[in-house]
């Protein structure tokens, strides 16, 4: 809970090739009383076929942009320290709007990670 004694909303951000974390990451921050935004579209998942550079998955990430907008904070799930080109986007427009920005894995570890494609 935040100070104003509500639920603090959170952002999940990272590859949705990570199914498990995100599944995992949801089930782990509802129990800690928080309401968690996530994806709709497990597009690395093989959920849908869209293209990564087609119209519809930027429609999707500017959504998810939104969703940064409406969180208290955004965690980051960077499984093995990975963080593709996408999730670090939402990263730099999660720090551009003061968003408190937490990892699932520990920080000193992802700033030494490469950044990759996702």
């Amino acid at each position: 809970m935040n100070g104003h004694l509500s639920p603090t909303i959170v952002c999940l951000c990272g590859s949705t090739r990570f199914v498990n974390a995100w599944k995992q990451a949801h089930r782990d921050e509802s129990l800690a009383g928080r309401i968690v935004l996530s994806v709709g579209v497990m597009i690395h998942a093989g959920d849908e076929p869209i293209r990564d550079d087609g119209p519809i998955k930027r429609a999707l990430d500017q959504l998810h942009l939104r969703k940064i907008d409406l969180a208290n904070e955004v965690l980051i799930l960077n499984v093995g320290g990975y963080i593709g080109s996408s999730t670090a986007n939402e990263l730099a427009y999660a720090r551009s709007k003061g968003k408190t920005i937490r990892f699932w894995e520990p920080e000193t570890y992802c700033e030494t990670a490469r950044l990759n494609d996702e």
